[in-house]
């Protein structure tokens, strides 16, 4: 049997004959463990008549493991219900023993079954609230297993009411000790109902009890019914015999169990505690009489020991098991310390340096080592914690370690020697690239060393020295320091150069994570060239330009490298753009043109011109040919461009080069091929026009037009139609521009061409050019240009033409727009009467219903209402409206005022004033259809004719 008690106390307690042990240890057990325990034996610990000794009245969690209860001659077993009362006698004169635990709270029980009621019918355990039971039965039939179960369950319920919660598992085998935790079938003891699917158990009545109890109410009774804690007697001994006596018996029985159990760790510990407090002065030597194993207890029982030797002034005895303890475990560094602690306490620093050398033989942690110079700094014994440190770093030749030592030197205020331990680190870790960036720290605590002892210049060699062999992403951690460094003690110059550091890295890392992100090659380019100008603008020295520039070509080479992908002139725009960057840089700034040829060839070539090209990429390079002064050579370029890949905006720019150049002659060719190319494009003819009257050719220039407007296909014509007619109209040509505009109205027939067509006829024009040419011969050249005045006859007649117009193809809101202009041009050149007229034919809004041919239901609509049609339509209903109209204006004529009558019909009371003129109108066209118009055009043209049909109304 072995009674564990896993407390804070850390007591290990084993009982294999004799049941005693230290009354004071069963006060501190909370858990208790028996593995193969004979219910005779779990007796001599429960029951405090045995022996005397203390009862477990603190435990709170128990767990047994039987082996056998059948033949104990303590608890005989018997049948029935009568084995488990709580009144079952022991065999012979022996009183009725039970087992009362007032403290247990769970029980975790692995057996045979009928041994396990036994234990339950003896069990007293009031405070009991959870129960494991793992049990094994010998039954043959299921039934037998099942009337077992059953006989268990009612043993528990009867003898431990308070149990809440409890896990039974029955089987026909044998249980092993693992199986202690496996839970069987749920029982609910609360609600006396057998849950074996282990769902909780349903409360059949939920109310309230008749009589409450408090909690206060619970514990106070609680403590009322503790029982009250069991104290072993005290052996008192009178003379020394009896202690003799005494001493004699209890160093017999700790001797036959070590016999036993010699290797038994836990045996020698008690038995030295023994000796110690009870024998006083016997002493044995463990190491030489426990067979030693190198394990964790064993390191316990040593380090007991030996504290028991100190504590009882046996110096030399600890000094011993000590010596031969690191001997035996010399990787177990609590007791190296423990040894050198005892050694410094007896003022023994020779002894204690002499541990320390055998211990730093095993080449022990860091920490060791940091001991060992401590002691030597406490002595103030400095050289020989330099040695320490020299024989450190032979061991571990880390950059932490070199760093301890150099800061150690440098507090000695030996500088030098911090120096050269700086520098053996650097020469030790050389120039790898791997070695290199291990030995960040080292550089990092060299610089700020420096910068403590204020020697700046030193500090930014080593920076920068660190800075160039490693690599610029894996040196973010130096380059901070670096950049804190250069603000607190650098100038303007290297605190750029710093930053510039810290954004070169930057750019690095997200080029490495994309490197066609074009927008960033862009940011590092500029980054180089502004790094390159202020070194220009400081005075650098020629080395120093020569190596910003090869940083700045080096970034525009790894840039252009990254051709897009695809074929795709979207992945190109911002590609090109590059190269362009890349060339105008060579240009201006370093003016190495060679290189800037190289780099257009370079770009021409990788561009695939068969599915795209980029004019922009052709006349920089041609500009950049005229600029040197290669005339044949842009001429060349751009010619190869036009033949290879023509393009609106390489013969804009060719064309654009020849006219500075002022070759009209090959400005005359390019236009001829740009309108070969694409000859519906309106602004070429215009602009080839144009050229010509700047040339004063302008027989040319009216020929270029014709041709132009005679093209089928154009894009924009009426552009081109504007630019010819505003070119006859300057030359005073009116006849031509006339014929012009019939033309045009016939070809498109729009509301706007034909207001165009009557202003013009209107206003005044210029006198024909070779009239003006001969004036200027007379006169001054500033006079003024004569002008040849309109006829309003002829515009009104083009107004009334394009109304009819309009009006034949049912353009209600075009005709509007007409009426308005119309009435805006009499105002200024015609007669009340003339604007009366023109106002008399504006429509009114009118409301008209019809039916929606989709939805079938009527819909009311706003619809302009002219006077003329609506005559058309019905002449009758008419002429009876204006003269009901005229009545009612004249009887009215003395109260309205001079403005006249508001109506419905007002429009067509000015008109019937010219219904003469009309009806001439009428005969003169004949054609005129009767048709009613039912369209409506918009409801902003509707809402303002609506408007003015009211202010006729209030005139």
């Amino acid at each position: 049997m072995m009674l564990v008690s896993p407390t804070q106390t850390q007591y290990f307690i084993s009982y294999q004959e004799s049941p005693e042990c230290i009354p004071e240890l069963n006060d501190c057990l909370r858990s208790a463990f028996f593995i193969d325990t004979s219910l005779a034996e779990l007796s001599h610990w429960i029951d405090p008549r045995h022996r005397g000794l203390a009862g477990p009245s603190n435990v709170e969690e128990l767990v047994i493991v039987t082996q056998g209860w059948e033949d104990a001659d303590l608890f005989p077993r018997r049948g029935g219900k009568e084995s488990r009362s709580r009144s079952t006698a022991t065999a012979g004169s022996k009183e009725p023993l039970y087992l009362s635990m007032p403290s247990l709270r769970k029980l975790r029980v692995a057996g045979y079954l009928p041994d396990i009621c036994t234990l339950f019918g003896l069990l007293s355990a009031p405070n009991l609230e959870y129960m494991e039971v793992t049990a094994h039965y010998d039954g043959d039939e299921p039934t037998a297993v099942n009337e077992a179960c059953l006989e268990l369950v009612e043993t528990f319920q009867e003898h431990c009411g308070s149990v809440r919660e409890a896990w039974v598992n029955v089987t026909a085998s044998e249980p092993e000790p693992q199986d202690l935790g496996v839970k069987g079938v749920f029982y609910s003891l609360e609600a006396d109902v057998l849950n074996r699917d282990g769902r909780a158990p349903r409360v059949k009545n939920r109310a309230p009890a008749a009589i409450q109890i408090t909690a206060e109410q619970i514990l106070r009774e609680a403590q009322e019914r503790q029982e009250p804690t069991f104290r072993a007697p005290k052996q008192r001994v009178e003379d020394f015999e009896e202690l003799s006596e005494y001493q004699g018996r209890k160093r017999k029985e700790f001797e036959e169990r070590i016999r036993r159990t010699r290797g038994n760790i836990k045996e020698w510990l008690h038995y030295d505690f023994f000796r110690l407090v009870k024998m006083l002065s016997i002493v044995l030597d463990p190491y030489s009489n426990v067979p030693w194993m190198l394990t964790l207890e064993a390191f316990n029982y040593g380090s007991t020991t030996t504290e028991m030797e100190l504590k009882s002034r046996n110096v030399q005895h600890a000094r011993n098991l000590f010596d031969r303890a690191v001997t035996l475990l010399p990787r177990v560094d609590q007791l190296w310390y423990k040894y050198v602690y005892l050694e410094e306490l007896l003022q023994n620093v020779p002894g204690a340096r002499q541990v320390f050398e055998r211990w730093m033989q095993w080449e022990p942690d860091d920490k060791a080592w940091q001991a060992y110079i401590k002691m030597e700094q406490r002595y103030n014994e400095l050289d020989r914690a330099s040695a320490i440190y020299e024989r450190w770093v032979a061991v571990r030749p880390e950059p932490r370690v070199w760093v301890k030592w150099a800061k150690y030197e440098e507090e000695r205020m030996n500088l030098e020697k911090a120096r050269e331990v700086f520098q053996t680190a650097l020469e030790f870790f050389g120039d790898d690239e791997e070695q290199v960036e291990k030995a960040q720290a080292v550089f990092g605590a060299f610089a700020k060393m420096e910068t403590r002892q204020k020697e700046y210049e030193r500090a930014r060699v080593i920076y920068k020295f660190a800075l160039e062999r490693i690599p610029r992403s894996k040196s973010a951690g130096l380059y901070a320091s670096y950049t804190k460094f250069e603000k607190q003690h650098g100038t303007r110059s290297t605190l750029e150069n710093t930053v510039l550091g810290k954004r070169r890295i930057q750019y690095e890392e997200e080029l490495a994570h994309d490197g066609r992100n074009y927008d960033v090659w862009f940011d590092y380019a500029r980054l180089e060239e502004g790094a390159w100008r202020d070194l220009k603008d400081e005075g650098a020295t020629a080395e120093e330009m020569d190596s910003a520039a090869s940083r700045v070509r080096e970034v525009y080479e790894r840039a252009v490298a990254q051709v897009p992908p695809g074929g795709e002139k979207r992945h190109w725009r911002r590609y090109v753009f590059l190269w362009l960057d890349y060339a105008l840089f060579e240009e201006i700034e370093t003016k190495d043109y060679d290189r800037v040829r190289q780099i257009y060839q370079t770009a021409l070539k990788l561009v695939p011109h068969k599915q795209f090209t980029f004019a922009k990429l052709w006349l920089m390079f041609a500009k950049f040919e005229v600029r040197r002064l290669d005339l044949p050579a842009a001429r060349k370029i751009l010619g190869a461009a036009i033949g290879m890949c023509p393009k609106e905006a390489l013969f804009k720019g060719y064309i654009d080069l020849e006219v500075e150049l002022r070759e009209f002659d090959r400005v005359r060719q390019l236009y001829e091929k740009y309108l070969e190319f694409d000859p519906s494009n309106s602004a070429a003819w215009i602009k080839y026009a144009e050229l010509e009257a700047q040339l004063q050719d302008f027989p040319r220039t009216r020929a270029i037009f014709k041709l132009g407007v005679s093209q089928s296909p154009l894009s924009m014509p009426e552009l081109i139609w504007k630019a010819y007619i505003d070119f006859e109209i300057d030359e005073g040509e009116r006849e031509n521009a006339r014929e012009l505009y019939e033309k045009l109205v016939q070809q498109s027939g729009h509301v706007k061409v034909w207001i165009s067509y009557a202003l013009f006829e209107g206003e005044a024009i210029p006198i024909p050019r070779a009239e003006r040419e001969e004036e200027e011969e007379d006169e001054d050249e500033e006079a003024e240009v004569k002008m040849a005045p309109g006829d309003p006859v002829i515009a009104r007649q083009v107004f009334e033409r394009g109304y009819k117009d309009l009006k034949t193809r049912g353009l209600k809101s075009e005709r509007v727009a007409l009426l308005e202009t119309w009435k805006s041009f009499e105002e200024t050149h015609g007669t009340p009467e003339d604007v009366a007229k023109v106002q008399g034919m504006m429509p009114i809004v009118s409301k008209r219903r019809h039916v929606d041919q989709e939805t079938g239901q009527t819909v009311e609509d706003w619809d302009l209402v002219f006077a003329d049609d609506e005559r058309e339509a019905n002449p009758t209903s008419f002429k009876f409206l204006q003269m009901a109209h005229a009545w009612k204006a004249k009887s009215a004529a003395g109260t309205i005022g001079k403005g006249g009558a508001s109506s419905m019909l007002s429009g067509f009371v000015a008109a019937s004033s010219s219904s003469k003129k009309v009806e001439d109108d009428k005969q003169m066209d004949g054609d005129d259809d009767d048709e009613e118009d039912e369209d409506g055009d918009g409801d902003k043209e509707s809402d303002a004719a609506s408007s003015r049909a009211d202010d006729d109304d209030d005139d």
